[in-house]
């Protein structure tokens, strides 16, 4: 009915913020252009049981899901089955209403299908977040809430602010994400240590028995990283999702001195710390891959590497929305290359060998 390369042209002459403010738009409106929305969810929204899986008590019609970013406020949610995919995650959040970073924070480079951000946590706050996600919980796809402290919380009164959104969103969500590996929050890598982790989910156990992630930073060196995720398992923790963003600017020449890469760039970090972390962590936790995915084959790489889902954000500013139904297509067909009859057989496979 549209071409997305034609629609991408117009959106490519704003400013990334802008333009993504003009998508989320149309994306909250969607839902009310019934014959447009049922199109959509028709063409793009992949349904095959070889790509369903129930993981810790929760339905997953298939892998792919939007990662957190995207949709701050959870004002988009009714909208993610048009754009294909099997759950969506919301936020950062933080407790208060915060504007994030200076702007301009948000810069794309086409060339190398890549983005780079500093948005601060910028979001409306735990309470009007929490109004929206009433509004449509439980939703058709499972939901995560993805939750962080504020700019101007002190790093010894961080487990306050988790504490308080973990209670606001433990109810209205399907699971939920600690994030303390977003770059453009002073300071919140340095709460990705043992003592801090451990003192964290051992709080998070206490107010809720929904599953409750970590994400992790692409730039820690391997061994610390696992023995960081080893010590959120013990504590309690349901699983990792690797990795955010990165600050390897090196990556990519000539980009900003500040903020996160993330998209094409991103992806072989991301995979060559998912796959160490993979190495020690599969079979005793659940594992989400994230970063610089969009291709069917770089999800099913991910995968095999021991990725129960995956995640995507940047890739789709680039491809549009048909992005999700041709990874979820390609899955299958190399599920059928492979001789499996479902994706559960596949998660791990190149480490079962």
């Amino acid at each position: 009915m549209f071409s997305y390369n034609t629609l991408k042209k117009v959106l490519f002459r704003f400013e990334p913020e802008t333009a993504h403010h003009i998508a989320e738009f149309g994306l909250t409106k969607l839902p009310y252009c019934r014959s447009l929305n049922n199109y959509m969810v028709n063409k793009n929204f992949v349904i095959d049981h070889r790509l369903s899986q129930n993981i810790l008590g929760i339905n997953f019609k298939n892998p792919v899901g939007l990662a957190a970013g995207f949709d701050k406020n959870a004002t988009m949610i009714e909208s993610m089955m048009a754009l294909g995919f099997g759950f969506t995650e919301i936020g950062t959040m933080t407790p208060r209403a915060q504007d994030g970073n200076p702007k301009p924070r948000m810069f794309r480079y086409p060339e190398q299908k890549s983005v780079q951000n500093a948005m601060g946590f910028n979001n409306k706050g735990s309470y009007d977040v929490a109004k929206n996600l009433r509004k449509v919980f439980p939703y058709v796809i499972p939901i995560g809430a993805n939750v962080g402290k504020n700019k101007t919380t002190p790093e010894d009164m961080a487990l306050s602010d988790y504490k308080v959104l973990i209670n606001k969103f433990k109810d209205i969500s399907d699971y939920l994400v600690i994030n303390i590996s977003s770059p453009n929050t002073p300071n919140l890598r340095d709460l990705q240590n043992e003592k801090f982790i451990t003192e964290l989910f051992s709080m998070a156990k206490e107010q809720t028995n929904k599953p409750i992630f970590l994400k992790i930073a692409p730039d820690m060196e391997a061994k610390v990283a696992i023995d960081l995720c080893k010590t959120a398992v013990k504590a309690g923790a349901a699983g990792i999702i690797a990795t955010n963003t990165t600050i390897d600017y090196d990556l990519l020449p000539g980009c900003q001195s500040f903020g996160g890469l993330s998209g094409a760039v991103l992806s072989e970090k991301s995979y060559q710390l998912f796959k160490e972390i993979a190495n020690e962590l599969f079979g005793k936790t659940i594992l989400i891959s994230v970063g610089g995915i969009s291709t069917p084959e770089d999800a099913y790489r991910r995968i095999k590497a021991g990725a129960s889902l995956i995640q995507v954000y940047s890739g789709l500013i680039f491809e549009g929305p048909a992005m999700v139904r041709k990874i979820n297509e390609g899955i299958l067909k190399l599920l059928e290359e492979d001789g499996f009859s479902n994706i559960e057989q596949a998660v791990g496979a190149d480490l079962k060998k």
